[in-house]
């Protein structure tokens, strides 16, 4: 982990309609980082993720990737960021009628003029690092559920983003294989540097990857802890963020979420 700081996030708030998810929320995320943002049903984990990538404008605050500001007044820097990220979303959203090479080629034909030639190698490349070899022609429906989300991952990774953005990566997974792609996106992380930010409530992978945790909760609208997962597990004094990485249930009775 370096020392720059890649996704800056301040003071965000957003939500729908007249709901609002997140209020006055503030983090950093570090150059080369395996960030997790973690918490329990309904505290704005997605609705974040989707902020910060631009699918949803923030009702005020300001967010800011490897120093462009976030903003739907600008088009021109808007997509200078869309290069700099990919992301792996919850169900892989592959095409089903391409095939798995033409949908790791999606971005690069969109965002690129290069030669059908250097584009195909560009593919291989990909899914060789994630593991799928030979399985260039084959359609997401002739693929496991593990297989889709590696295919998934090596179109998010087809512009060598700075930064991949992954939306519970281990939902309808087995143990086994969430522990597999555990093992990949730290293997990435270590042989690219590339930044990683990860939504997930899976207790497993948080212990597995994260280097560092935010946990947000519904009822305080943002962040009620941050640091290392296995330090907060031992030594927070926030009663609801230890039953949380303890797998304890809530006591009756328990107030206050305040800070760890």
């Amino acid at each position: 982990m370096g020392s720059k700081i890649i996704i800056r996030v301040k003071d965000l708030r957003a939500g729908y309609g007249e709901d609002i998810i997140l209020d006055h929320v503030s983090f950093n995320v570090y150059e080369g980082e395996v960030f997790v943002i973690l918490g329990g049903s309904g505290c704005g984990k997605s609705t974040l993720l989707k902020t910060i990538i631009g699918l949803i404008e923030p009702r005020s605050g300001k967010i800011t990737i490897d120093g462009d500001e976030v903003s739907f007044d600008d088009d021109t820097t808007l997509q200078k960021i869309f290069r700099k990220v990919g992301v792996l979303y919850q169900g892989a959203a592959l095409f089903g009628s391409m095939t798995v090479a033409e949908n790791v080629a999606l971005p690069i034909r969109e965002y690129t003029s290069l030669p059908k030639e250097s584009v195909d190698v560009l593919v291989k490349m990909k899914l060789g690092l994630v593991n799928l070899e030979g399985y260039e022609n084959h359609l997401p429906s002739e693929l496991s559920g593990g297989m889709k989300k590696r295919a998934g991952l090596a179109r998010a990774m087809a512009l060598n983003p700075k930064i991949l953005f992954f939306d519970e990566p281990s939902a309808g997974l087995d143990p086994v294989t969430s522990a597999e792609l555990d093992d990949l996106i730290l293997y990435l992380n270590r042989s690219l540097g590339t930044t990683m930010v990860i939504v997930t409530h899976e207790l497993q992978s948080i212990f597995a990857v994260a280097q560092r945790i935010i946990m947000l909760d519904k009822r305080a609208k943002g962040i009620i802890a941050e640091g290392n997962p296995k330090y907060l597990r031992e030594h927070s004094q926030n009663q609801f963020v230890k039953q949380f990485f303890n797998r304890q249930a809530e006591e009756k009775g328990v107030a206050g979420r305040g800070s760890q």
